[in-house]
């Protein structure tokens, strides 16, 4: 237990940026941390000194630093296969990977493990026991399907579908992981982090009482644009382009806002019933800005009647934050970072939490799910996962279409966004207009359910 403290303490010299992650690999050291839902007194080691063989699926910058991570949070796990659509990123991804953990001989992929095109995911996870999911979020629910079925443990990015069929995928795939004991972490790193973690303890024993309303925020100036480039056919546009189109990232509030409504529902210790709320495009407005919107309002409710006000937006020049702040029947609790703060309605401070030398969650996650693998435990994030990122989508919903969505009529869909089967050869399943750019949801006449 003493190795596993020492491990987790150096986590924290890791940057808190995912996408930033690979410039800063070298400094994280592996291991193992206690947290407090981790039951490990008196376990043993039931793999012993096995050496878990590692496959990365999804090779873009989430990708590759997940992959450090993971390599990181064991002494005894090897990459062996990486999977991407496209071969410049798997081998931009190799690269970085190399050089980040350096002489540690943890690097093992060779020629023909490394795997291009659609059907690429599937022979990776065939040589490992553990896969990294990190491609567009709407192939999400095949591939973890896909691992379950075949006995892999599994990380996975944030969310898990773009679309209700998805979710409904994930949601089977993760009853039958939890049947198989297989071992589930989802990015939703926030349930890894110190600050959070201390806060909901606080909760838990009553200290702001019930929360009954709450505002949760993601906005920014926006992420990046991969521009059009000459001789691509509109599918490889759109998956290089992939932020920006609904089948394969859902739009910002469901990839990036997720986050957020997630701690809401954990907070709560509920799922949303319905979702009402507005949104549009006023900045971000060009061709390559496909057709998701650039910024969301909405309004969530829960069973216990909580009301959440939910904001998302890119828009350059306007204010940033990412944070939450919730209201309870005896004081509010503010998060933020690495800071949790609780207070009174008078104004005192109840708890207060200025983690600046707490741990990386990022990193966190991945050290966790393998101690859990040695030891004969199951974490099983992938049913909340799902869930978080069905609340999500019923946001997406009611913005697009300016309805009231209940969850229980959304779970219903059958609307999907994400093909059963792509080639290079089949058509981009989002057609642009003729003057080049692409159908934008109208509320009150987009079709959402």
């Amino acid at each position: 237990m003493e190795k596993s403290s020492k491990k987790i303490e150096n986590a924290h010299k890791a940057t808190h940026s995912r996408r930033g992650f690979v410039k800063n690999s070298a400094l994280l050291a592996g291991g193992a941390m206690l947290l407090p839902n981790m039951q490990m007194s008196g376990m043993v080691n039931v793999l012993g000194n096995k050496k878990l063989k590692l496959a990365l699926v999804g090779c873009g910058g989430r990708g590759t630093g997940a992959a450090v991570q993971a390599l990181n949070a064991d002494e005894n796990v090897e990459l062996v296969a990486m999977a991407d659509a496209f071969e410049d990123r798997l081998k931009n991804s190799l690269a970085n990977i190399s050089k980040a953990m350096g002489e540690t001989k943890k690097v093992n992929v060779k020629e023909k493990n490394q795997f291009v095109g659609f059907d690429a995911a599937q022979k990776a996870m065939d040589l490992a026991d553990v896969v990294i999911l990190a491609t567009p979020p709407g192939f999400r629910p095949q591939h973890f399907e896909y691992a379950i079925n075949n006995g892999k443990h599994v990380f996975m990015e944030k969310p898990v579908a773009t679309d209700v069929p998805g979710v409904r995928k994930v949601l089977a795939a993760a009853k039958l992981a939890k049947d198989k004991k297989l071992n589930v972490v989802v990015g939703l790193q926030r349930h890894y982090q110190d600050s959070y973690l201390a806060a909901l303890e606080q909760l838990k024993n009553g200290a702001i009482g019930d929360i009954v309303s709450g505002q949760v925020y993601w906005n920014s100036a926006g992420v990046w644009v991969r521009e059009r480039q000459p001789n691509q056919t509109e599918l490889e546009y759109q998956m290089r382009n992939w932020y920006y189109f609904n089948w394969l990232c859902g739009d910002h509030i469901l990839e990036q806002h997720i986050h957020n409504i997630d701690v809401a529902n954990w907070f709560i210790g509920e799922y949303p019933i319905s979702a009402q709320g507005m949104g549009g495009r006023q900045v971000r407005t060009g061709k390559d800005h496909g057709e998701i919107f650039d910024h969301h309002f909405v309004e969530y409710t829960y069973p216990s009647g909580a009301v959440i006000a939910s904001q998302c937006r890119h828009q350059p020049e306007t204010m940033s934050r990412v944070s939450e702040f919730f209201q309870g029947t005896k004081g509010t609790v503010s998060t933020e970072g690495n800071k949790a703060r609780l207070k009174s309605h008078d104004g005192q401070i109840l708890f207060d939490h200025r983690g600046k030398d707490d741990p990386n969650p990022y990193q966190v996650e991945h050290i966790k799910l393998f101690e859990s693998i040695r030891n004969g435990g199951v974490i099983a994030d992938a049913e909340n996962g799902a869930k978080s990122t069905m609340s999500a989508i019923i946001g997406r919903m009611a913005t697009y279409s300016g309805k009231v969505i209940k969850w229980d009529e959304a779970m219903q869909s059958n609307l999907k966004l994400v093909p059963d089967t792509l080639t290079w050869d089949s058509p981009a399943p989002v057609q642009p207009k003729a003057d080049g750019t692409y159908e934008i949801p109208t509320p009150g006449k987009t079709v959402v359910l």
